[in-house]
């Protein structure tokens, strides 16, 4: 082994390997910032120019570029509160707070350190588990991957803060979304009310980039400041050393996060989507002091990118060694293995273990390189968190509708991404914990496969009990909830000390929430009596069981909290003033407008011409900018959708109604 190694690092230390290598860095560093992108898009334009190519060469660059998504993604996620890709979504939570404490370089400083280490790492674990991690993933089957989607929805208790009951009503309606679209099990197309859009279900995209990007942009532009609110007195070199030190600090957390990284990344089907949401919960339970978790925590960025860049290693070992991609990202390097007259399976572990180790080096080299640049990079990226926030507004706003669009090239996208910012903002406003809907989102689909598999394979109970990897997990389960509901019940825990979000405590906006919810699971039911197939109706009913109850009594308190409000306020009318300045609403539904305006533009002339009208009229009317600024600033809009995503990604644009 230790010689395959050494031919492994020689193969990717040659040249032009080592330069292909580099040249993936700088792509991969590109398209992870890029909100909507990743790597699983970088991979697929990237596949056809490896055709021509030398085996170790093509995936040098493959590797370099698919390995630093996961590096650069922090970028966004930090500045500006956008999840770069879905292995980032956790790294907003605490990263965003603290680009608004004036601390973004403290956060790259800490990001890019154990982005580096968790790569190298996990690349190390790889390597020496290659030998007896086998047997374990052999003994893995369906009724493990579904307990481990229930552990890994458990975090839900650490993404809540005090609104615990909120957070699994949130989550309930995410796994109730994923349920939308043909079932897998049935065929049967369930809750798209005759709109062909939602056959295939809703994309994660749109709904990540509209909770999390909307409302963050709309207070940009709401509040008319930077998205620093006020300065940490730092230069930027000694931020980026003091979140070096963090890291060394709490480097026992990020051992364990690389651990946490690798070995969900080894299992098929998890992924980034969740590894991220596990490491942030794991943060959160092992800390003794909670209170600043969701208000700029420095651990909160260090878990979920620690262990975010570690999987990307493990995630190798399924596509190797079985042929079993856990992603769409290594899905792609496995048609790249099949392309290269490779065939996946035991041969990858031993006639070609070499090629198997170049992989390894790959992965270590891409995340050195990449986090040695961004550290460099963030010096001069972290100045952008003191711009005007009318300056930042338009252009992240055409950057995000235009990632959203990567998802289906379909107008339902941008639709979605409104609808769900409009629930995201006014979710944050009324103390309704937002991540617990996408960590749903992300298991909800595993969850329902694997049972349905499990009860038609095990039986109804039998398998929690024989089945010795379930029983561990069950356990993992039952101690992770203890924590959870410890942690709320403690008498330390009062309502200033907030883990993620639920802070907020506005009842009169809380309440129309809880009634939608209500009335939204109501609805669901009523539909699920008329499904056929008991399978069809088995995993929404089970959702809608919980779900009810909880919102009746979720509703009553927020009842109770707003006859409280009214009594104070002197009446409803001076109680709903007083609520709706709070949440700013008026100037909220002004923003909305013209968020809404550039769709139907889209509609009427289309893209091309729908985005740069939308800079350009947001900064004159919006920003009372100057013409010169409004012209040029339209203008690289416009360069930017027809140069990267017109020419260079050769999305097709939607068609107009006047020119086609």
């Amino acid at each position: 082994m230790i010689e395959a190694m050494l031919i492994g690092l020689e193969l990717m230390l040659s040249w032009p390997t080592l330069g292909y290598l580099m040249l993936g860095v700088f792509l991969g560093m590109w398209i992870g910032a890029v909100p909507g992108l990743g790597g699983a898009v970088g991979l697929a334009l990237m596949l056809p120019f490896t055709f021509g190519m030398e085996t170790v060469p093509a995936f040098a660059l493959l590797l370099g570029m698919y390995a630093v998504t996961s590096t650069s993604d922090s970028v966004s996620s930090i500045m500006l509160g956008i999840p770069g890709t879905v292995a980032s979504q956790a790294t907003i939570l605490d990263g965003y707070p603290l680009a608004k404490k004036g601390q973004a370089a403290r956060a790259f400083g800490a990001t890019y350190t154990v982005s580096a280490f968790g790569g190298v790492l996990g690349a190390l674990l790889l390597a020496v588990s290659l030998p007896i991690i086998l047997p374990v993933i052999f003994a893995f089957g369906v009724p493990e991957f579904f307990m481990l989607a229930v552990l890994g929805l458990t975090m839900v208790g650490a993404l809540s803060g005090r609104s615990l009951l909120k957070g699994i009503v949130v989550a309930l309606i995410g796994l109730l979304i994923t349920t939308i679209g043909y079932a897998e099990v049935t065929g049967i197309p369930r809750f798209y009310f005759g709109i062909n859009y939602l056959l295939d279900g809703l994309p994660i995209i749109p709904i990540v980039l509209g909770l999390f990007g909307l409302p963050e942009l709309l207070e940009l532009a709401v509040k008319n400041t930077s998205i620093a609110r006020r300065t940490s007195g730092e230069s930027a070199t000694m931020g980026l050393l003091q979140g070096v030190k963090d890291a060394f600090k709490h480097r026992w957390l990020a051992l364990r996060c690389a651990f946490l990284g690798t070995y969900i990344g080894m299992l098929p089907g998890l992924g980034a989507a969740i590894v991220d949401w596990i490491a942030y919960g794991h943060a959160v339970q092992s800390a003794k002091d909670k209170s600043q978790f969701g208000q700029g925590d420095i651990r909160g960025v260090i878990a979920p990118e620690t262990a975010n860049n570690a999987h990307k290693a493990g995630a190798l070992i399924p596509t190797v060694a079985f042929g079993i991609p856990g992603s769409i990202g290594t899905a792609i390097l496995l048609g790249a293995l099949v392309i290269k007259g490779l065939r996946p399976g035991p041969d990858m572990l031993t006639t070609n273990l070499d090629l198997t180790f170049s992989m390894v080096w790959a992965l270590v080299l891409a995340n050195l390189v990449a986090s040695a640049l961004l550290m460099f990079f963030s010096r001069y990226i972290h100045k952008i968190t003191f711009i005007p926030g009318h300056l930042i507004v338009p252009g992240v706003m055409v950057v995000l509708l235009m990632g959203t669009w990567v998802a289906t090239n379909s107008m339902g996208d941008w639709w979605t991404c409104l609808a769900f910012g409009v629930l995201g903002y006014w979710m944050k406003q009324g103390g309704w914990p937002r991540p617990p809907l996408i960590l749903a989102l992300v298991l909800g689909g595993l969850m329902e496969n694997n049972f349905q598999l499990t009860t038609q394979i095990y039986g109804d109970y039998e398998w929690l009990f024989n089945r010795p990897i379930v029983v561990v997990i069950e356990i993992l389960i039952f101690l992770t909830v203890i924590l959870a509901v410890r942690g709320k019940l403690s008498p330390k825990a009062d309502e200033s000390s907030e883990v993620g979000e639920g802070a907020v405590h506005n009842p009169l906006v809380s309440m129309p929430l809880a009634i939608g919810f209500l009335v939204m699971f109501a609805i669901a039911y009523q539909v699920t009596l008329g499904f056929q197939e008991t399978a069809t109706a088995q995993f929404p009913n089970m959702i809608l069981l919980i779900a009810l109850p909880l919102s009746v009594w979720i509703l009553l308190r927020d009842g109770l909290a707003v006859q409280s409000v009214i009594v104070a306020a002197g009446g409803l009318s001076a109680a709903w003033r007083a609520a709706s300045s709070k949440a700013e609403l008026r100037r909220s539904l002004w923003f909305m407008g013209f968020v809404l305006a550039v769709i139907v533009l889209a509609y009427l002339f289309g893209q091309l011409i729908a985005l740069p009208v939308f800079t350009a009229a947001y900064l004159r009317i919006w920003g009372g900018c100057k013409w010169t600024t409004v012209l040029l600033y339209a203008g690289a809009v416009l360069l930017l959708v027809w140069g990267f995503y017109g020419q260079l990604m050769r999305l097709l644009f939607h068609p107009s109604i006047f020119f086609g």
